[in-house]
């Protein structure tokens, strides 16, 4: 997956739920980190109520994100212009401040727990690893927007350069939105024209009009984008003294031009909702049943204004989605209740669809179905991802769906990941404990395959009240005195292979793994 662009990255994102007792929450997400690339089927697996499905809904913002970072690259910073990129700027010291104040009180304790003893290490490793969190997230504020110029001492000028660089952004966003509300008003007038007899003077002068509006629109969008250009060359030339220093080359890393979701608006989010769609897992409840198919999959059309009026445009493209989700033309004015389960999911998918969206959340999007039905909707789910170049986050507990879908696949535990890999090496070479005993349940009819089941013992912890250190030591059988006071580092122990765990599994990839480096560099 190297290879191809990150479309999302997800940076210790938290999401908790507030209980009705004072000061008590779920903490259903806590502390995710996880790149999403760009054209990829990412398999999410996990017990129920791991915090499987909340990753994908507060992905796409329907919750709020209670901490961390949600970059996303399908949108430029410079295209889309968010409103925190504007307070950002005008705020610079105050968040220079606190980027600052965040690494002194991390360097402090740090001195202090290195002064200690081992096992009194460990009693100060989750305050540590937090206020780690909380240095690295103050850092990426600053960083991501303005990258190594947050280390120099004086920030007016490049504030000003900053807010130039804004406002061209936003005056482009707006142009281009307008080009889109008269495009919109265009091809309502041409429909007039040619469908409703509607060959007036009135109706000509008002294409030629909008045809005017839309190529002095274009122009004016150019050159929003030379201003932009123009600012970006004042920024280099702001960088260009300082790339050799140390502090600017490390801050100069988090620099990038993807939007961070977490810091949008209401409405700056519903802007992207186009972007992102979600397909539900219950094809049953998930559709308005007094909604004809026509009507349920051109809401988001409507919504979105793509179209401005109930027409043959909208027909077309409904009908369009619905052929290439296997859906005849005679369903577009039935209702839901006419339909089996898989005729329903296949519904909800070219609702999702409808918007040409680049990322789509399935949440459990075969789980309810028969398994006869669920191989017919997940091989309509690959050929449309294909079609559309769509990227997939596919949410389900059944391994054996997800191995036959999935290019990579990460194992989710009490909120957190416990291991990332492609699924190829998850199957064959599984490095986590948990991910061991996931793989152990699965049921085989081959009498050549001899699979030991690992039996974990007792409940899974509250997620009000998850373990300290790593959640999965109270049902591990490799679990030591570590493990219940030190939170593991998720981090690469091969290539693409990351593992969150004190004593990973002495897996046959790592080994094969460690043996090709030392045959490398006996070589050389």
């Amino acid at each position: 997956m190297a290879d191809k662009p990150v479309l999302f990255k997800i940076t210790n994102l938290k999401q908790h739920f507030p209980l009705k007792k004072k000061g008590l929450y779920v903490k259903a997400n806590d502390g995710i980190n996880l790149d999403i690339y760009d054209g990829e089927v990412l398999g999410l697996v996990g017990e129920s109520g791991c915090g499987k499905s909340t990753l994908g809904r507060t992905l796409l913002r329907l919750y709020d994100p209670t901490d961390g970072k949600i970059m996303y690259y399908g949108r430029l910073l410079t295209d889309f212009a968010p409103n925190y990129m504007e307070d950002t700027v005008k705020r610079l010291p105050h968040y220079k401040e606190r980027m600052l104040a965040a690494n002194k009180a991390l360097d402090q304790k740090q001195a202090e727990v290195d002064k200690l003893t081992t096992e009194e290490q460990y009693k100060h490793a989750e305050e540590l690893t937090e206020l780690k969190r909380k240095a690295h997230s103050a850092t990426l504020d600053i960083a991501n927007i303005i990258g190594g110029l947050a280390s120099l001492k004086d920030l007016e000028p490049v504030s000003r350069v900053y807010e130039k660089l804004y406002q061209a952004s936003k005056l482009k966003r707006s142009l281009v939105l307008e080009q889109r509300d008269e495009r919109v008003a265009l091809n309502d007038s041409r429909y007039q024209l040619e469908n409703e007899n509607k060959d007036t003077p009135a109706v000509r002068e008002q294409i030629r009009t909008r045809e005017t509006a839309l190529k002095d629109l274009e122009t004016k969008i150019a050159s929003a984008d030379s201003g932009i250009s123009a600012v970006q060359q004042e920024i280099e030339q702001l960088r260009a003294p300082h790339l050799e220093d140390e502090a600017f080359k490390a801050l100069d890393a988090h620099w990038d031009t993807g939007v961070d979701l977490s810091r949008l608006t209401y409405d700056e989010m519903r802007t992207l909702r186009v972007d992102m769609q979600l397909i539900f897992q219950d094809p049953y409840s998930s559709l308005n049943p007094r909604m004809t198919v026509g009507q349920i999959i051109s809401e988001g059309m409507k919504a979105h204004k793509l179209f401005k009026r109930q027409d043959d445009q909208v027909k077309e493209s409904v009908l369009k989605v619905m052929d290439n989700c296997g859906l005849a033309p005679y369903f577009l004015h039935r209702y839901p209740h006419q339909f089996s389960g898989g005729q329903r999911q296949r519904i909800g998918i070219a609702r999702a669809l409808a918007l040409h969206p680049k990322f789509v959340v399935c949440d459990e999007a075969v789980s309810a179905l028969d398994v006869s039905i669920q191989s017919q909707i997940i091989n309509l789910l690959q050929d449309l991802k294909e079609q559309e170049n769509l990227t997939y986050l596919f949410i389900t507990h059944d391994l054996a769906v997800v191995k036959y879908i999935s290019d990579r696949i990460a194992v989710m535990y009490l909120g957190v990941i416990v291991e990332l890999a492609n699924t190829q090496e998850i199957f064959s070479c599984p490095m986590h404990p948990y991910t061991e005993a996931l793989l152990s349940a699965i049921p085989t009819a081959d009498e050549n395959v001899k699979r030991e089941l690992v039996v974990l013992e007792g409940d899974i912890p509250s997620p009000v009240n998850s373990p300290k250190g790593c959640k999965f030591h109270t049902r591990c059988k490799y679990a030591t005195e570590i493990c219940t006071m030190v939170e593991p580092e998720f981090i690469e122990v091969t290539p693409n292979h990351f593992v969150a765990c004190h004593h990973r599994l002495g897996s046959v990839c790592e080994t094969e793994f460690v043996a090709s480096q030392q045959g490398a560099d006996t070589a050389s």
